[in-house]
């Protein structure tokens, strides 16, 4: 069995800790939207219980990669740090249950395995973290954008003449 594979109800009962580093190269779905394969992710994962009795796991994943800004298509790093809490269900309907219970939108409620992957929560976590548009703050080198815009004359500017 793989470090990686937990019995997540045993993980989050017997207070469970786990951390590593993990290349964004080796998460075939993350480096999918990275300029390149570049970086690494630092994670952890605990395993609790809530005040509720509740088994849940908290995992943090921070690190840099880097992304192409929609702007002016350049690459850029992106710094990434993202902590969220997951609330284990036995099943989809104990799932729900619990979901409707706690009535918090800040606690997502999955269902659990006796073989988890942490591996996949860790890799959702971080595409989880990424930007639905990436962009600088401030692009670097504005002058193809300049270029493109000063070019161009109005077609109001013809009807004016």
């Amino acid at each position: 069995m793989s470090a990686f594979v937990i019995d997540a109800f045993e993980f989050c009962r017997s207070n469970g800790h786990r951390e590593g580093v993990t290349p964004v190269a080796e998460m075939s779905r993350l480096n999918k939207d990275c300029a390149d394969h570049s970086g690494e992710i630092a994670w952890s994962v605990d395993g609790t219980t809530s005040k509720q009795g509740y088994p849940q796991i908290t995992l943090s994943v921070s690190g840099t990669v880097q992304l192409v800004c929609q702007r002016c298509l350049t690459p850029y790093a992106f710094e990434m740090d993202s902590s969220t809490v997951l609330m284990l269900g036995k099943d989809d309907e104990h799932a729900d249950e619990i979901e409707e219970i706690l009535d918090d939108e800040s606690i997502d409620v999955i269902v659990g395995s006796r073989n988890c992957d942490i591996r996949d929560l860790i890799e959702d976590e971080a595409l989880l973290a990424l930007p639905q548009v990436p962009k600088h703050e401030v692009c670097p080198d504005n002058k193809l954008l300049d270029v493109l815009k000063s070019e161009k004359p109005s077609p109001f500017a013809v009807l004016k003449k």
